[in-house]
């Protein structure tokens, strides 16, 4: 039998807590609970969860602070818990890195649903060994694109860029690979959603605009390809002749 997936809850209120901790534990997952966060970072690496809820009003380290350092070492999927409702909070949300928002009060089949679906989309990021074969041995092994330097590898999920890897979480990286496997072909933000993050997804297109947003802060453009925006429909990976 499989391990349980390891569920780190991140919440101030121990009761809201220990009710989650509850659903979750009756649909087989494994929980810890923290309810500040200094607590959440330390069990961030000795618990090594498969998946953070966490809220964003803490009593020391607020929810956006402590995405921000857990993305600087780790692509474990965040889902952020919030009282607030405005589009600002969410776009920050997934902006530092979060895979998902819920607002408070929530439907706890909801939580559960969303929890498995982000879970499913999750891809592990493998730490590497202590002698990983060198880029050029791999990155054209199995499926891949490859443009003017830009080769995006969806087998072993390595992007490379003017000649050296590019980290980049698995998302975005399968954002890129899917557009720049069509090039040229337009799609809208749903048709997106429904490709890459299931038709199950419970969220706004707004999530594929934050990933295109990141994507192009992390590729320079200045070749005969680049990620287009085609106003009012969606985007398309242009080449140019």
């Amino acid at each position: 039998m499989d391990a349980k997936q390891k569920i780190l809850i991140v919440d101030d209120d121990e009761n809201i807590a220990e009710l989650i901790s509850l659903y979750l534990i009756k649909e087989c997952f494994s929980t810890e609970i923290a309810n500040n966060g200094k607590d959440a970072l330390s069990l961030v690496n000795s618990y090594n969860p498969d998946l953070i809820l966490l809220d964003i009003m803490l009593p020391d380290i607020d929810g956006y602070e402590i995405c921000t350092e857990v993305r600087k070492t780790k692509q474990t999927p965040i889902i952020m818990l919030s009282a607030k409702g405005e589009i600002f909070d969410k776009v920050l949300g997934l902006k530092l890195g979060a895979d998902d928002y819920m607002i408070k009060p929530f439907d706890s089949n909801e939580l559960v649903a969303r929890v498995k679906a982000v879970l499913r989309r999750a891809v592990p990021v493998e730490e590497p060994a202590a002698h990983t074969p060198s880029i050029v041995d791999t990155d054209r092994q199995g499926e891949y694109v490859e443009y003017d330097n830009l080769l995006v590898n969806i087998t072993n999920y390595t992007v490379t860029h003017e000649g050296k890897p590019l980290e980049m979480p698995p998302k975005e990286l399968e954002l890129l690979y899917f557009l720049a496997k069509k090039p040229n072909q337009m799609f809208t933000r749903d048709q997106l959603l429904d490709k890459l993050w299931g038709y199950d997804y419970i969220g706004d297109s707004r999530t594929v605009d934050v990933h295109i947003k990141r994507l192009r802060e992390k590729l320079n453009e200045n070749y005969n390809w680049s990620i287009s925006t085609v106003w009012g429909k969606g985007y398309k990976f242009e080449v140019r002749q």
